[in-house]
């Protein structure tokens, strides 16, 4: 009888991934899509051209899982070393699959171009595996079984791994392994909380957690939740997922802003122009980041007028009017200066709110304040401005950029009346 609940295991052949010279988005999206068949991995490996290694991970996920699915090593060159790894551990002969041949010949013949020997070897298929056309590339699929595990081999190249995997790997894994439940998963982002207080506020859920699991995964300047249910239906696990978010939601609903791949800077645009609101920005310690982020947004133009880059006292003053005596007596990172500079702003660009940076990014001090400290200011129309200090840790490229989060959060937080 077939195991309803399976093990997989990715594997990525080749040196340029452990170069850095790709990125291995092959596993990623496996990873989502087996998910969806119910389809459980935990192990992702890459390893590099080299027949020995190739083998030792063969040898190694055979052990452990039900499901290995190969990416990469069929091309024609010598070192493509998928099929000749596992040759020499299953001892399994390889034989010529005719549709693909004449798929290559009828390539070359077509572009004018005479056929190298080598090209052959993307035709070569395990004997008695089955199969998995490639419709658009050279190399097949193939789909084998040894010993009690299931191999699935699929080129590298992305679009050509996606087609056989939907058309034929997929719909062969659930065929042979009658699968019945689904994995869903929906991600939940907060911003303004840390993760250790995250978890703490949410630990009479996290503990009891069972189906959905709740995971915490923390970024710069923000914390999400990565929800997963396993159910007989796509609904049946979504209707889970949304059970629990609402009782999160009940305990941490302030600092929720958004899900999955969504972004603070699109939320925030997003709540702007649904006020139909204009934001213009100062910035000194920030030089520019805030706003270039902002306008990374589609539509950002409805809502940014403008921004200036003022790094130096002399800019504060003449193309953001503070005050000399201002900077004279307290500084430009001061709450002052930052005040001036977010009301000056606001009213040289006619905006609707007015955002100032100051501070200091590092590595030594300035003006008697040590790295990280920062003050963001806030003005609005006909309102008193205000002004938030912090005190950041991390190096200059750390604090810049968690600046920046946390003034995104704050005008976030505005737009949609939540201070």
């Amino acid at each position: 009888m077939m195991k309803k609940q399976v093990s997989a295991e990715i594997i990525a052949v080749g040196t340029e991934l452990l170069l850095g010279q790709i990125s291995n988005t092959n596993g990623q999206w496996l990873s989502k899509r087996l998910a969806d068949y119910g389809v459980n991995v935990y192990h992702h490996s890459v390893v590099g051209d080299n027949l020995e290694r190739v083998k030792q991970v063969f040898i190694t996920a055979a052990k452990r899982s039900d499901i290995v699915l190969v990416t990469g090593g069929l091309g024609p060159t010598e070192d493509d070393m998928t099929r000749d790894a596992f040759q020499e551990i299953y001892g399994v002969d390889v034989v010529v699959d005719e549709p693909s041949i004449q798929k290559i010949n009828s390539y070359f013949k077509n572009s004018k171009r005479k056929m190298t020997p080598n090209n052959r070897k993307q035709a070569l298929i395990f004997n008695g595996s089955k199969v998995l056309p490639n419709h658009v590339g050279m190399a097949p699929g193939m789909a084998m079984e040894t010993e009690g595990v299931t191999w699935i081999f699929m080129p590298g190249v992305p679009r050509e791994m996606k087609q056989i995997a939907e058309e034929y790997a997929f719909p062969y894994i659930k065929e042979k392994y009658k699968l019945d439940r689904v994995i869903q998963s929906r991600m939940l982002r907060f911003v303004g909380i840390g993760e250790s207080q995250l978890e703490h506020q949410l630990q009479s859920l996290i503990a009891v957690q069972t189906n959905p699991t709740i995971a915490p995964l923390a970024s710069e300047g923000e914390v999400a939740l990565r929800l997963t249910a396993s159910a007989s239906t796509s609904q049946a696990a979504k209707r889970l997922i949304s059970e629990t978010e609402k009782r999160i939601l009940e305990l941490v609903g302030d600092f929720f802003y958004g899900y999955d791949e969504e972004n603070l800077e699109a939320k925030t645009v997003e709540m702007l122009a649904n006020r139909k609101m204009k934001l213009a920005a100062a910035e000194s310690l920030t030089g520019g980041m805030f706003t270039s982020k902002l306008v990374s947004v589609p539509g950002a133009s409805q809502v940014v007028t403008g921004s200036v880059v003022c790094y130096s006292p002399e800019v504060k003053q003449s193309m953001v009017k503070v005050l000399p005596e201002t900077i004279d007596r307290f500084g430009t990172v001061s709450k002052q200066c930052a005040e001036e500079m977010a009301e000056n702003i606001l009213s040289e660009f006619k905006a609707d709110i007015g955002i100032s940076f100051t501070g200091v990014a590092g590595p030594g001090e300035s003006e008697g304040n040590p790295p990280g400290t920062v003050f963001i200011g806030i003005s609005q129309k006909q309102k008193e401005a205000k002004v938030y200090s912090f005190q950041f840790n991390g190096n200059r490229e750390a604090i810049r950029a968690r600046t920046v989060k946390k003034g995104m959060e704050l005008v976030y937080r505005l737009a949609s009346n939540m201070i």
